[in-house]
């Protein structure tokens, strides 16, 4: 099964990083979701919560703020100024 390598960093640490089926994010434009095999993509993130689909099962949520999402060859980049796992 294909899947998606995301990092989730915020300006001072990384806050998430691993393998995943699903990303789905709030951009500028509107929620975007996130397959293996996406187009290559650069996008401005909107105040809000990131979601992961971790391979294997499970879910992880990040709030996320100022900042931008990168797609390129099954590779997701979150970088945002604040950052944080929803929970922790």
């Amino acid at each position: 099964m294909a899947e998606l390598k995301v990092s989730v960093v915020a300006a001072d640490q990384e806050v998430w990083s691993g393998a995943a089926s699903m990303v789905v994010a709030r951009t500028t434009e509107g929620e975007i979701g996130i397959l293996p095999g996406h187009e290559p993509m650069l996008a401005i993130l909107a105040k809000g919560e990131v979601r992961l689909t971790v391979v294997g099962g499970g879910s992880v949520s990040a709030n996320a703020e100022d900042g931008f999402l990168s797609v390129s060859q099954d590779v997701v980049t979150i970088v945002a100024r604040n950052a944080s796992l929803v929970g922790s």
